[in-house]
């Protein structure tokens, strides 16, 4: 395991550290707890609207950008339902720059109409390219509204509405950065060929005077247990029928976690996962087929995606992924099969880490949920999954009265 060192800013900044010292480079990563499930119904989509305005400059940075690539680094951003992320690569002689450069936007970002209208027709041009004109576009959108009625994440990152988008006001966006853009809500992690002293005076000396905003969580409204499966039929201009599938799992601190996670495996991480070889390969029902799991702070969703082959009827289609899910209701999974996506689980985990930025980044989103140090726990947990808590995790998961079934068809 890492040494992960920590350190708090009075102003409820959060900061993590490993030390690298094999690296010529330092990855600065500033996490802040906002993501679509912050966002009112009225106005969905400004959490990611939010996060490309955080490049249009400042008074002091006109442009974010520019130092940065004078600089040797690099920079950009994610937002998810939960969080939103920003992350910097430099090299280690001009590592503070990223935190110059983060603690003035986090305070000093000015949001005029023109910069707003700018944004704005990037991001909707983003919805048009990615879910309203690209096939299959719209899955994640409708396949969330089908199982979550109450909660939030029954809208994706991007918005419900292209409306929403086009009419917030910047006085809403205003809000939104005072309301969730501060120290006491965000994450700072570093990593790289860096001490944690120096980390500790730059930071106390660019984020220190910047005022707490009081920020909490405030809690969301929890759907009940689904009980009665939900489906929906719907017809688009796309090149097969395909068929989705999502079961409601619970929340990324939850027992049934990482037994959700190795299900996933089983059925679909590589060439043998069971959907791909008995389903595409041996039996031809399918031309993809894909398991995941969502991994939301929240309760979740383990997916099931696929593209039904032609001249297979849906019927057919979806009762042979129904026969999967009862095998692993029914029978132990066989040690040797366990084994397989336990030590592949362990490869990906380990290679994913040794790249500096995605350390950076997953102890960031670690620390936000509860501690750095979890991440290099998540092996052993993943390891520690019996057949039989995937037998009985499965017996509840895969339940049809939990199940929200898709049926995405081809005109004609």
């Amino acid at each position: 395991m890492k040494t992960v060192n920590r350190y708090r800013l009075n102003n409820g900044l959060r900061i993590v550290h490993i030390l690298d010292e094999t690296s010529q480079m330092v990855y600065v990563n500033l996490l802040y707890g906002v993501g679509a499930r912050n966002e009112s119904s009225e106005y969905t989509g400004i959490a990611h609207l939010f996060e490309h305005l955080m490049f249009e400059g400042t008074p002091a940075v006109p442009s974010f950008d520019e130092p940065l690539e004078s600089a040797g680094g690099e920079n950009n951003a994610y937002t998810n339902n939960d969080i939103t992320n920003y992350y910097i690569s430099l090299p280690k002689q001009n590592a503070e720059l990223a935190f110059w450069l983060e603690s003035d936007r986090m305070q000093n970002i000015e949001l005029t109409e023109e910069s707003v209208h700018v944004q704005r027709r990037v991001v909707m041009e983003e919805f048009k390219q990615e879910h309203l004109n690209r096939p299959y576009g719209d899955v994640s959108m409708l396949l969330r509204a089908l199982a979550y009625k109450k909660h939030p994440y029954r809208w994706s990152t991007i918005g419900r509405k292209l409306s929403h988008i086009a009419d917030v006001s910047v006085e809403v966006l205003r809000e939104f950065y005072s309301q969730y853009y501060a120290p006491d809500n965000a994450v700072l992690s570093v990593v790289g060929n860096i001490s944690f002293e120096q980390v500790v005076q730059w930071s106390e000396k660019w984020f220190g005077t910047i005022p707490a905003k009081g920020v909490k969580k405030q809690p969301l409204p929890q759907d009940p247990r689904q009980r009665r499966q939900r489906r929906r039929t719907v017809y688009r201009n796309v090149p097969e029928n395909a068929l989705y599938m999502a079961f409601h799992m619970g929340a990324r601190a939850h027992s049934d976690y990482f037994p959700c996670d190795v299900i996933s495996d089983i059925l679909s991480n590589g060439y043998s996962g069971r959907l791909l070889y008995r389903l595409v390969k041996k039996r031809h029902l399918f031309t993809k087929i894909d398991a995941f799991i969502s991994g939301c702070d929240d309760p979740g969703l383990f997916w099931i995606y696929s593209r039904v082959a032609p001249g297979v009827s849906m019927k057919q289609a979806e009762e042979a992924i129904w026969q999967e899910l009862t095998l692993l209701q029914t029978e132990l999974v066989p040690d040797k099969e366990l084994n397989k996506v336990r030590n592949r689980f362990e490869s990906e985990h380990t290679f994913r880490n040794l790249s500096g930025e995605n350390l950076c980044n997953n102890i960031a989103v670690a620390e936000w949920r509860s501690k750095a140090e979890t991440l290099f726990n998540e092996v052993a947990e993943y390891r520690a999954v019996t057949a039989e808590q995937v037998r009985s995790t499965a017996k509840e998961l895969f339940r049809k009265g939990n199940s929200n079934v898709l049926y995405y068809m081809k005109k004609g």
